[in-house]
């Protein structure tokens, strides 16, 4: 079955005149790269949620950033995998194409994507506090506390945290890339998580061939024009192969 479903995604893919991706998880768990969530993300008995959300860095910091430095040393050991490379193949051979990532490790830009939303930030930036910019910092380990060069503002690193909006451009171009392409390419996401959630329902509203990529069957997969299970390191580079 997986073979006639590789057929028909390969010819769906070939033939689009544009194409959209949205990526989750999965696709850096294929390099290495933990959740950093649930049973196998703890770290010094903390969740997640309990320290990417502004008032745990209000209330401490030097933790936050203690936590975010180990992210750091973590996700700088590892490399984009094959499913990344081959979506920067697709970005070449499309006449349009837009890349969403729920994912803040850095490796889609690393592998060479372009025509990137990430939609969660960036592990590798730091925005001011104060003055509000947005730098790269690729320290690994970081300074514990950093601050801004520009104007000595503590900084922070530049995520969206829970609680948090997403960035209204960054949001609003991936709708538009949902809403205009003829193949959504969904890759390594659960698709509960909101407002990314929402994109895979909007593709199909507005006449979207979806193709689903991961190891398990999700919430989504049962409306999936296409599901394809396994790797994505495995299945995204034969999308492409001739």
């Amino acid at each position: 079955m997986i073979s006639d479903h590789l057929t028909e995604a390969r010819a769906r893919v070939a033939a689009a005149h544009s194409i959209a991706v949205l990526t989750g998880a999965g696709i850096s768990a294929d390099s290495g790269v933990p959740t950093f969530r649930g049973a196998d993300g703890l770290w010094r008995n903390f969740r997640a949620e309990d320290l990417a959300t502004p008032d745990a860095f209000a209330r401490d910091p030097r933790l936050v950033w203690e936590w975010y430095s180990w992210r750091r040393e973590v996700i700088a050991s590892t490399e984009p995998n094959p499913a990344h490379h081959a979506l920067v193949r697709l970005e070449t051979r499309a006449q349009r194409f837009h890349l969403i990532t729920q994912n803040v490790d850095g490796l889609h830009r690393m592998a060479g994507s372009q025509h990137l939303s990430e939609l969660h930030g960036n592990i590798w930036e730091v925005r001011c506090t104060s003055c509000r910019l947005v730098t790269d910092n690729r320290d690994v380990p970081l300074s514990l506390l950093p601050y801004c060069h520009t104007c000595g503002g503590l900084l922070r690193p530049h995520i969206v945290w829970f609680g948090e909006a997403l960035d209204d451009c960054i949001l609003a171009a991936s709708m538009h890339a949902v809403e205009s392409c003829d193949v959504l390419i969904v890759i390594g996401t659960s698709g509960l998580v909101y407002p990314a959630a929402t994109l895979m329902p909007i593709a199909q509203s507005h006449g979207g061939f979806v193709i689903e990529i991961n190891l398990a069957s999700t919430a989504h997969s049962s409306t999936a024009a296409l599901t394809l299970q396994g790797r994505a390191r495995d299945i995204v580079p034969l999308l492409l192969k001739e």
